[in-house]
């Protein structure tokens, strides 16, 4: 399918993990994306295989952190391509290095690093593709990746609540974005994965405790999911299949939220 013929799309943490199987699912679509990251090394190998697939894409190294380096990147590739049409924001890591935990442990350091990296950069991004959107007068798609742990809690083998924090804020903002962009033909929805076999889940991966529980918490497969089990039903939300979808959380998660 070519859902995305000839638009922009900007993918940020193209690197790795869901972000890169999106951008390349994008390319696969027709679109032309931009891949945004602070990781070069992992954002020049993204680039080739896309290239290398016949499709289109601009790296660019950013950090998405700050509104000045944001605003530059998204002014670049509007530069380059002309409008964008489509965002996925899917920039994200876990605060556990930081010292992440439950509330009366998490170190504020953590608390600080994981709404600056997951939610901040959120916001900045589509503070600036929105202005883009509204000039261009065409509306858009964006698709902002929050997770399972924004909907639901996490017992001890998920108690990272500045991570859940973040991603509950996430929904938050994207639905009041929905709501409010709506007349202007933008739409703003959440995906929120389960366990996906990501680099960013080693812990979980190398752990036998929680692959065991796997069977309880994902059961329609009893394993991992993977990025490209993410990155399809972005294309979906992306695309003009969802035209009449704006503001909805879709889970992505083996059954994790249905218990």
């Amino acid at each position: 399918m070519k859902r995305l013929e000839g638009r922009v799309a900007l993918v940020t943490g193209a690197a790795s993990g869901i972000s890169r199987a999106t951008a390349l699912r994008f390319a696969s679509e027709g679109a032309k994306v931009a891949l945004l990251d602070t990781n070069e090394a992992g954002v020049q190998e993204t680039a080739a295989e896309i290239v290398s697939n016949g499709s289109s894409a601009f790296p660019v190294i950013v950090d998405v952190t700050s509104s000045e380096a944001v605003q530059r990147a998204v002014r670049q590739v509007v530069d380059h391509w002309g409008s964008i049409r489509v965002v996925f924001n899917g920039v994200g890591v876990s605060g556990r290095r930081w010292g992440d935990g439950p509330v009366h442990e998490c170190t504020e350091e953590a608390w600080e690093r994981v709404l600056s990296i997951n939610l901040t950069s959120m916001f900045l991004m589509c503070k600036y593709v929105v202005q883009d959107m509204l000039n261009g007068g065409v509306g858009g798609s964006i698709v902002n990746l929050a997770s399972v742990l924004g909907l639901v809690g996490g017992d001890a083998d998920f108690a990272t609540h500045a991570y859940a924090a973040s991603k509950s804020g996430i929904i938050g903002l994207s639905r009041s974005m929905a709501a409010y962009y709506a007349p202007h033909n933008i739409r703003v929805n959440i995906i929120a994965p389960g366990l996906i076999a990501t680099p960013m889940s080693q812990r979980a991966q190398n752990n036998p405790h929680i692959l065991e529980r796997l069977r309880d918490l994902q059961p329609l497969t009893g394993a991992m999911g993977l990025p490209e089990d993410v990155a399809g039903a972005a294309a979906f939300l992306a695309s003009d299949d969802a035209r009449f979808v704006t503001g909805a959380v879709l889970t992505v998660d083996g059954g994790w939220t249905v218990h």
